[in-house]
């Protein structure tokens, strides 16, 4: 126990989660299940209108445990699930958990620890992305690997306690939200990464804790990762539009990358210079790809190998893809100005 229980916060998982019958268990038992006072725990469920069994499941374990709560997301998004599982929130601290997660049972009191003894008004940890499939194990390793996904910290993880820029699967304290407000309901996808650029903006710090774990369970297709990542592309170049000191070179990449391909490629037919421009940028990328492919299961599986190009190859087309059709459909909504309630389109509340 990381202190005495007189001096603990209270502390509040806010869960916001859509059609999760199949995972919901094994997550809402994994926060319920942690080396904390189960007194000073609760786990708030915002249930996006599920049409399958995720309420009878979660009302299960509900009758045989008073510390979870459920409420309705009407909006069906991640954001507006925490927002409104936020105002029924009791906690002292606040932790942001998805449907496709599984925190460790030490995840809640190394937290509360991490905050109590460091500045940081949000800190977050490591992913572990697993996946039982073959499929799904190669798009877990790719999501791992540096050339899948830059150097972002909570996916290839490191070993030493730093501040960061973002993490995933935040736990922040209450005044966080007092500080900055809520998530932003315009997002579809990358709400945590606005959120925390605003809480930075305001001088609070956020801090990567490489003793926080998190068991992610990956996308089990290839269909599926590409339409994750292109959402995350998608609503990466919204973030850009609105808060440009947000953004990292290494989200420029997959983008400038699928621009140069696109390019390049309507050039080859009617002249060299474009064949040239177009050989060198496939050409490079395939290196590039295989390279890391054989890097990522050298020491693995490499029954994986066959899958893990295509792995990448999608993360990052899809990615730079996203990112390039918002600036092109949201080409006049530069700014700090919220585009149409129409792209609140239906997605899955959970974050992932």
């Amino acid at each position: 126990m990381v202190n005495s229980e007189q001096s603990l916060p209270f502390v509040s998982v806010v869960m916001p989660i859509r059609n999760e019958e199949k995972a919901i268990s094994r997550s809402l038992l994994a926060a319920l299940n942690q080396d904390y006072p189960a007194n000073l725990l609760e786990v708030v469920i915002a249930d996006g209108m599920s049409e399958d069994r995720t309420r009878e499941v979660i009302q299960g374990i509900a009758d045989v445990d008073g510390r979870v709560r459920v409420v309705d997301n009407q909006k069906r998004i991640m954001a507006s699930g925490f927002n409104t599982g936020l105002e029924h929130a009791k906690g002292d601290v606040i932790v942001m958990m998805g449907g496709h997660s599984e925190m460790a049972p030490d995840f809640v009191s190394v937290c509360t620890s991490a905050l109590l003894e460091d500045r940081a008004k949000c800190v977050g940890g490591t992913i572990e992305t697993i996946c039982s499939t073959g499929v799904g194990r190669a798009i877990a390793l790719a999501m791992t690997s540096t050339f899948g996904v830059g150097d972002c910290a909570f996916r290839t993880g490191t070993k030493e306690r730093k501040f960061v820029d973002t993490v995933a699967f935040g736990a922040y304290t209450r005044d966080a939200f007092s500080l900055v407000g809520k998530l932003d309901e315009e997002f579809v996808r990358a709400q945590d990464c606005e959120f925390n650029y605003r809480l930075r903006k305001r001088g609070a710090e956020i801090m990567f804790v490489p003793e926080l774990l998190t068991r992610y369970f990956s996308r089990a297709s290839l269909h599926t990762l590409w339409r994750q990542y292109y959402g995350y592309g998608f609503w990466k170049a919204r973030i850009m539009q609105k808060h440009s000191r947000q953004m990292r070179p290494r989200h420029f990449v997959p983008a400038a990358f699928v621009l140069a391909l696109f390019v390049s490629a309507l050039l080859a037919p009617f002249s060299f210079f474009g064949q040239l421009m177009f050989g060198a940028v496939a050409g490079s990328y395939l290196i590039a790809n295989l390279a890391a492919s054989v890097l990522a299961v050298r020491n693995g599986d490499w029954k994986l190998f066959p899958l893990l190009p295509i792995a990448f190859s999608i993360l990052h087309i899809s990615y730079g893809l996203g990112f390039l059709c918002c600036l092109i459909k949201y080409w006049n909504s530069w700014g700090d100005r919220s585009i149409a309630s129409s792209t609140t389109q239906e997605a899955p509340a959970t974050q992932s």
